[in-house]
């Protein structure tokens, strides 16, 4: 399992639209790409406690750790298309290695900002909650996503 700090700065140094980091959408692409781990190896990029809210799978680990590591990242409250409040995330330092990812690690990270990039945040969002732990749990809950990875293999693909 990688360190969340390595994930999130591979994904603001990796993805090719830097306006677009909001902490809502790097929290879902790394929801996204733990999903894509457990059903590819039967575990998570990160090791994020995933929790299904109002907004879907959301925690508040990534804006947390990027304000605590000012000296790599940095955010800026800004709006988004519709008025609202967006926090939008930099990586300072784009010369960061990003030790603890595996190259399994990184093809999870990869995959999932090619499959979302050319995306607009409502397409994005129509994505990530059509994935079977959204679509098969309840609001306010935890959601595991190892056993949700095990039960989607087990009943859906074969």
């Amino acid at each position: 399992m990688a360190v969340l700090t390595d994930i999130i700065a591979y994904l603001l140094r990796e993805y090719p639209h830097k306006h677009e980091l909001s902490n809502g959408r790097v929290t879902k692409m790394i929801y996204l790409a733990d999903w894509k781990s457990v059903l590819l190896r039967g575990q998570q990029v990160s090791d994020i406690n995933w929790y299904f809210d109002n907004y879907g799978p959301f925690v508040w680990d990534v804006a947390t750790l990027v304000r605590d590591q000012p000296d790599l990242f940095d955010s800026q409250l800004t709006s988004n298309a519709y008025g609202g409040e967006k926090l939008l995330l930099r990586l300072k330092d784009e010369c960061y290695t990003c030790p603890s990812l595996s190259a399994a690690d990184r093809e999870a990270l990869d995959f999932v900002m090619q499959q979302t990039a050319a995306k607009n945040w409502n397409d994005f969002i129509k994505l990530v909650y059509s994935t079977y732990p959204i679509i098969s749990s309840d609001r306010y809950t935890k959601l595991d996503l190892k056993a949700k990875g095990r039960e989607y293999l087990e009943h859906w693909v074969a």
